[in-house]
């Protein structure tokens, strides 16, 4: 078995934003793990298209979908053939999309199918966002059952529970797995013109996964009923239990002590450093040229202003989206995202810098004779020093903060804990990845003033 283990490349389970799908991911690993084939769970990497886009790649080897996700939203008629994936046979549940509402609004409004629900247009809909724009979610329901528009909004699948328990929302959509319709005592209304299609848990993986590892995951094939699967999704969403442990506990096997919360914090502070420096580092690289640049022609100043500025407008999860198909998941889309950040502080202090400084201290150095790069390097620097320290500064701790969206696509930092928090509604998990940030944000800012004590002369400071 050792020996086996050795040989074999290790394989990449990826799983999306909620916790069925993060349990099925932790299925598939420790099942490829038992069978001797070295294994890795990438959890929480995104939506549909961002683990179908990995997938393909090669980025990751196998995720958990859903038979009429697969079939409506990813290959929209064409077949599985065509492409370099394969599918396993039905693990033995089926999750299907479902509208729920509070029983007690269900009662008082006579709401039992989804056909009832265009006799009360005022009705407020929080939907997860994917929801929305699937082929086969909002759009497909409005079609069928004529639904109004009007008092729509987006929200995190998980959030949604309790905006709807709150009275913030009226309804919203469903897994008909959740535990939480049992939990909160919800309705679920029956799909009586039948728009969904059926949704069959099944995993995906390459073409050229290694035969053992395929064997290995037909063992879960029709091993999983509706039953066992809303149990698991009970004890992880509602009684807190990680799930690692509610995956061993299905395929019986001992669990193994959970990595300590200083660990953790250690292990999640390494990861989040390692985006921040080195997006930081490469942006001081290609920033201070270009200020420079800016600062010494007047045509350039404009465009060199204007492009690094268009960069910041871009919504970061956007920019981070825009990164997956160059650089695929991981640190590299993050920490290039971070880069395009943290050029515009550094590029405008050292412009701000450099065309402060005052005109007869210029006409000064060149009355030495001293010839451009040395002017540049021996006084304008020096004299733009503080301006362009404190646009460093400034791009730092911006990406302490934006590194944290980094585990939307599988980079890892102190955005993990933050994700896994949200999901599971538990604020000390968010608290882990939230408090270090902030406390790292803090002391990024002391050390850049404590820099400045040794790079700004005291004159300028």
């Amino acid at each position: 078995m050792i020996a086996l283990a050795v040989v074999l490349a290790l394989v990449r389970v990826g799983s999306k934003q909620f916790t069925e799908s993060v349990l099925l991911g932790e299925l598939a690993r420790q099942t490829l793990s038992e069978s001797g084939v070295p294994a890795e769970h990438r959890r929480e990497l995104g939506g549909t298209r961002v683990l179908w886009e990995a997938l393909l790649a090669g980025q990751i080897d196998v995720y958990p979908e859903y038979t009429g996700t697969l079939a409506q939203e990813i290959l929209k008629g064409a077949p599985l053939d065509q492409t370099r994936v394969r599918m396993s046979a039905p693990l033995g549940f089926e999750d299907t999309y479902a509208i729920g509402v509070r029983r007690d609004a269900a009662a008082r409004l006579g709401l039992r199918a989804l056909s009832d629900l265009s006799r009360h247009p005022e009705l407020r809909y929080g939907l997860s966002n994917e929801f929305l724009r699937r082929a086969d979610g909002w759009p497909r329901l409005r079609e069928v059952y004529g639904l109004s528009q009007e008092h729509v909004t987006g929200l995190q699948h998980d959030l949604a529970y309790r905006a709807l328990q709150s009275g913030a929302i009226d309804a919203t959509d469903l897994y008909s797995t959740d535990a939480e319709i049992r939990a909160f005592d919800l309705a679920v209304l029956d799909d009586d013109r039948r728009a969904f299609p059926e949704y069959r848990a099944i995993l995906l993986f390459r073409a050229d996964l290694p035969a053992e590892a395929q064997r290995a995951l037909a063992r879960l094939s029709g091993a999983i009923d509706t039953k066992a699967m809303t149990s698991m999704n009970a004890r992880a969403r509602l009684d807190h239990v990680s799930e690692s442990q509610v995956a061993a506990e299905f395929l019986g096997r001992t669990t193994h002590a959970e990595e300590g919360l200083w660990s953790r914090i250690l292990h999640r502070t390494a990861e989040h450093l390692f985006l921040v420096i080195l997006s930081l580092a490469a942006a001081i690289v290609v920033a201070l040229p270009l200020g420079i640049l800016a600062a010494r022609s007047a045509r350039l100043a404009p465009l060199i202003l204007g492009a690094t500025g268009l960069l910041q407008t871009i919504p970061s999860l956007a920019l981070l989206v825009f990164m997956i198909p160059l650089l695929g998941i991981g640190a590299g889309p993050a920490i290039a995202a971070l880069f395009l950040y943290g050029l515009l502080p550094i590029v405008r202090s050292t412009h701000a810098g450099l065309t402060g400084i005052p005109a007869e201290l210029r006409t000064s150095a060149e009355a030495l004779g001293l010839p451009p790069w040395a002017r540049l390097r021996l006084v304008e620097l020096p004299m733009a020093s503080r301006s362009i320290l404190s646009g460093i500064q400034t791009s730092a701790v911006i990406n302490v903060g934006t590194a944290t969206l980094g585990a939307l696509i599988g980079a890892g930092g102190y955005g993990q804990p933050i994700l896994t928090g949200v999901r599971l509604a538990d604020t000390g998990i968010i608290l882990e990845g939230a408090v270090p940030a902030a406390l790292l944000a803090l002391l990024v800012q002391w050390l850049f003033d404590l820099l400045g004590r040794f790079v700004v002369s005291k004159g300028l400071r």
